[in-house]
């Protein structure tokens, strides 16, 4: 070794000692809740030795708040800014109940913006662990979170809030107005009770990795306002939503598996619960796996699939969604390399005046599907602030998509409004096989319109094709498709209504003798609004 190198590796091994002298300090501490206080037992309330670990943390500057492994029973815990959880093999925080009588979880906050969602989307802090207005803010770890004590429902007659409330001037109930004339209090029968798991508004650089969640009532994940947060590899089995991302910037949600198999498993939101329209824009969701299996039995690696129906009387959900709440607009989406089981398929609503725009979708697998395997849908609801106008949705590419098992009584459908189509869909190698069964008296159905209901395939009744049905598009493309049935059907494979500027090439369209392969309806066809 000449001298000159001796030299330098001794320059480089000063400076590295150096640096670690410098950094050392830097290095984030942990603080074992036990040392504060928890026993972790699942039977002593823990809620004040979190909160002490956690505000120790944060006087530290920042820290890591460990769970060894035991139960923690909680009820509302407070996230601080730089400060992580993390959960270790064998920990499980718990939600407590509050018909236990050991405590109640933080109420819901004050929003005067309520009347545009459901409840659960409204408010935040009424959660097992909640944060608002924080910055660098993790929970990590191989550990679960419980959500054991959480409720899966809102106010009114103990029925879910995803029946899609609206205001009766649109033909639908308004909870809050009747209990306003009554001079009840919207939302007290909620008082006490926590209803989501993880509830983050106004955060930024926010991470989830690698821990599980079970029952965790209304939401697992509800994150509003939220920009620069990442979730990744978590295992989430739960009775509602899985995670709802609203008015969220840079969205990064990688490797998880999501079952829920009575509401939605990955939700994008746009509502207007922070009392604006804001975009849920640049969203990756990748190597996903989401599906409707019997409760619990993702965790337990069984996989039943005894339930066929989710409390809305379709079949059972677990799928991945933009919408319904749909106020600011959605843009610069990616959904890729996903599976879909046993749950609905890929829908993408705009119906409260949202514009959707730039959105694409590659290599999805499907499987025993329950409802359409790709619904599009422009509507106009209009749960929205007075003056709002009907949303767009444009540029919207799907490609490399196999699916089998596919609902019967409805196709793929791209659907928008008379005065509003949808525009610019590109469809690329699509494989789908559907049950078949559909008779000619199916073929001559014309669906009614129903623009301003809650957005499902069935608002349609069976559709008059049985591959894809497209009503209200302007330039939709079509390439390298094979649609067909397992069984004969009397319904042809396409169904275009009031579509202009379309394209179909290398198709593969199976269908009965006689049959069309694609019928066109003239737009005089399509009766007027009901």
């Amino acid at each position: 070794m000449t001298s000159f190198d001796t030299t330098r590796r001794r320059l480089l091994q000063g400076l590295g000692a150096a640096c670690a002298a410098v950094c050392a300090p830097a290095l984030a501490a942990d603080f074992d809740v036990r040392t504060f206080g928890a026993r972790g037992d699942g039977t002593t309330l823990d809620t004040d030795a979190i909160h002490a670990a956690i505000a120790a943390a944060s006087a530290a500057g920042g820290g890591t708040v460990r769970f060894p492994a035991g139960r923690y029973l909680s009820f509302s815990i407070r996230l601080q800014s730089r400060v992580a959880l993390y959960l270790d093999a064998g920990s499980v925080i718990v939600a407590a109940d509050p018909a236990d009588g050991q405590g109640r979880y933080d109420p819901a906050e004050p929003n005067p913006h309520d009347a545009y969602q459901d409840f659960g989307h409204s408010h935040w802090h009424n959660s097992l662990i909640w944060g608002e207005d924080l910055e660098d803010v993790a929970i990590l770890g191989p550990g679960r979170i419980w959500g054991r004590g959480l409720t899966r429902s809102g106010p009114g007659a103990n029925r879910p809030l995803n029946a899609g409330d609206m205001p009766s001037s649109l033909g639908g109930k308004d909870p809050m107005g009747e209990r306003r004339k009554s001079g009840a209090v919207f939302g007290a029968e909620m008082d006490g009770k926590g209803n989501k798991a993880i509830a983050l508004k106004n955060c930024r650089n926010v991470l989830l990795r690698d821990f599980s969640m079970l029952k965790c009532g209304h939401f697992a994940v509800l994150a509003t306002g939220v920009d620069n947060l990442t979730i990744a590899n978590l295992t989430v089995d739960t009775e509602r939503d899985g995670f709802d991302i609203d008015c969220c910037r840079n969205v990064r949600i990688s490797d998880c598996a999501v079952n829920t198999p009575n509401d939605d498993a990955i939700c994008l939101k746009s509502s207007y619960a922070l009392g604006r329209t804001r975009f849920t824009e640049h969203v990756t969701i990748t190597g996903c796996q989401v599906s409707g299996f019997d409760l619990g039995t993702l965790l337990d690696g069984t996989f039943r699939t005894t339930q066929i129906k989710a409390p809305d009387e379709e079949g059972v959900c677990g799928r991945i969604k933009l919408g319904t709440e749909s106020n600011g607009g959605f843009r610069n989406i990616v959904i890729a390399n996903c599976v879909f089981e046993h749950c609905r398929g890929l829908a993408i609503e705009s119906v409260d005046g949202a514009v959707i725009e730039d959105v694409t979708v590659d290599n999805l697998a499907m499987r025993d599907l329950t409802t359409a395997p790709l619904f599009i849908r422009l509507g106009r609801r209009m749960r929205a602030p007075a003056g709002t106008r009907v949303g767009a949705i444009r540029r919207v590419n799907i490609s490399n998509v196999v699916a089998s098992q596919a609902n019967a009584p409805y196709a793929a459908i791209v659907a928008g409004l008379p005065e509003a189509p949808v525009e610019d869909v590109r469809l690329s190698n699509i494989t789908i096989v559907y049950g078949g069964g559909g008779t000619a008296a199916d073929a001559r159905r014309v669906p009614p319109e129903v623009p301003d209901h809650y957005p499902e395939p069935s608002m349609f009744g069976v559709t008059p094709a049985y591959g894809l049905y497209v009503r209200h598009a302007r330039n939709v493309e079509v390439h390298h498709a094979d649609l067909r049935t397992a069984a004969p059907d009397g319904r042809p494979p396409v169904v275009l209504d009031d579509v202009k500027g379309e394209r179909f090439d290398h198709v593969r369209l199976g269908r009965a003798a006689g049959v069309p392969a694609i019928r066109r309806v003239r737009p005089a066809s399509v009766p007027p609004r009901a």
